[in-house]
């Protein structure tokens, strides 16, 4: 097989899809590589490392799509990269078209077979290609509130960690997963007062273990999230339904009960935001205030990091790039039902329902289009 690799296009996107060793495996087994030059570059991998490990180099992001029987990137395809799909090509990639029905209607177009990272599981019911990069921007989610929350940012002014005679901030994070329970380990280790909320009772009693009780934990509900939100500074949304859009835990009528200058962080952004007043952003320009309220929305969070996120995310997707490689599609799903999860749209048809839901689209299961 063929395996194209392309720059990343999104704005201020670092990250690549496969590293020089994971293209080495693949050459190694037979399999033929195409990079496009700098592809790598902004997370520390040069094009020279790329040829050494096996791969063509090319200028033509044309050469790159047309070339290959299966793409591998990290972000969504942008609206150029999506009108160079083609019937039957593989796109390997993080997707999150619940929120996003114009890359899912181009995606039907195109015929592809589009396997979303965010939605192959695991035995155990995790998220294995999420959870690398979930864990990144939980960990840097209270890092970026910190500095939103700075005056110069139009934040309250506050200190994460206080000082001596003097408070430190209160953390409020939904969502008791991955992300959450990463942010609670910075923000605790940046010296906030740390809660967290979730709706399930097994994640609550795994964060009180975790911390031995250093972070309050709070079951999440409707009331709950108004009374604890009046206190907080920084509030981290980390919500997710896995292929569905983020339920919407904070209103508009809600941001009017937080303390001016206080900091949202919406790491749930990528499935629509979990704060009625979320809207994607770039590093580039990633606050604006609502309400008085600072909101920090960045859709591509870890690509801040991106030689740590890359790396991190290769070491996940290597098993399921070589397994695509080797098998193709279609029998690397009829062997696992857990990369069957993962697809998200073939040849025209949706076969991920919550997409479907979440558009009002015809749902085909996978297993339909094996047939």
């Amino acid at each position: 097989m063929q395996v194209g690799v392309p720059q990343e296009i999104k704005n201020h996107e670092y990250r690549v899809g496969l590293v020089p060793s994971t293209v080495n495996e693949l050459t190694r087994t037979g399999h033929r590589v195409v990079v496009q030059h700098n592809a790598g570059t902004g997370s520390g991998f040069s094009d020279a490392e790329y040829s050494a490990a096996g791969a063509r180099l090319t200028g033509d992001i044309e050469e790159v799509f047309s070339q290959s029987d299966m793409i591998v990137k990290v972000k969504e395809p942008q609206p150029e990269e999506r009108r160079r799909l083609r019937e039957g090509q593989i796109l390997f990639t993080y997707l999150h078209l619940a929120p996003d029905p114009d890359q899912t209607r181009d995606l039907i177009r195109s015929k592809a077979v589009c396997i979303a990272y965010e939605t192959v599981t695991s035995p155990g019911g995790g998220l294995p290609l999420l959870a690398p990069m979930s864990e990144v921007a939980g960990r840097l989610a209270p890092q970026v509130g910190a500095h939103s929350l700075q005056k110069a940012n139009g934040g309250r002014g506050v200190l994460l960690g206080g000082v001596p005679g003097v408070l430190p901030a209160n953390v409020l994070i939904l969502g008791g997963g991955v992300s959450g329970s990463h942010a609670a380990m910075i923000a605790l280790g940046m010296g906030a007062n740390v809660t967290i909320l979730d709706r399930s009772h097994d994640v609550l009693k795994r964060i009180d273990t975790r911390f031995g009780g250093a972070v309050r934990t709070a079951f999440s509900n409707a009331q709950t999230i108004s009374e604890l939100i009046e206190s907080a500074d920084l509030v981290i949304g980390t919500v997710l339904i896995p292929g569905a859009s983020a339920p919407k835990l904070i209103t508009r009528s809600i941001l009017g009960m937080m303390k001016p200058g206080a900091v949202i962080v919406d790491v749930s952004i990528d499935q629509g935001g979990c704060c009625e007043t979320s809207r994607p952003t770039t590093h580039a320009e990633p606050i604006y205030v609502v309400d008085g309220i600072v909101h920090y929305c960045v859709a591509n969070m870890p690509g801040a990091v991106a030689r740590t996120s890359t790396m991190a995310l290769n070491n996940a997707t290597f098993p399921y790039v070589m397994a695509l490689a080797n098998k193709g599609w279609k029998q690397a799903c009829l062997d696992d039902a857990y990369v069957r999860r993962g697809v998200n749209v073939i040849g025209g048809a949706v076969t991920c329902e919550p997409v479907a839901i979440a558009q009002g689209l015809e749902y085909r299961s996978v297993e339909e289009c094996l047939q």
